[in-house]
């Protein structure tokens, strides 16, 4: 009597590409009259691969567009104690910049009345 024990299966494991190889596998895709099933298969990809590429490509078209649009402008959130220490220093300022107003109009009139 012999032990022996049954090999482990071997796992397939799928390739990774690059972003260079999955561009230019869409891009092939994507020409007119292109045969799909011949290029998958020249780069050993599967039809859903080939789904997941033109996803992340649209995903990251919209992205870009969404991006590069002029004419939004980006809501940018300030804490409410922030906020208000902002305000008081405005309030400070103003304050400050209508007493130096006020000198310098009665400097003015004495100037004009020398």
């Amino acid at each position: 009597m012999t032990d022996q024990t049954p090999a482990a299966p071997a796992v397939l494991r799928r390739k990774r590409r690059s972003a260079e190889e999955k561009w230019q596998v869409y891009t092939e895709c994507q020409a007119p009259g292109a045969k799909i099933g011949e290029i998958l298969r020249a780069h050993g990809m599967y039809a859903t691969e080939l789904q997941t590429i033109r996803r992340a490509v649209e995903a990251g078209a919209k992205e870009a567009l969404r991006a590069s649009n002029p004419g939004r402008r980006k809501v940018v959130t300030v804490a409410k104690e922030d906020h208000d220490m902002l305000r008081q220093e405005l309030a400070d300022k103003e304050h400050a910049f209508a007493e130096l107003m006020v000198m310098f109009t009665a400097l003015k009139k004495k100037v004009n009345l020398a």
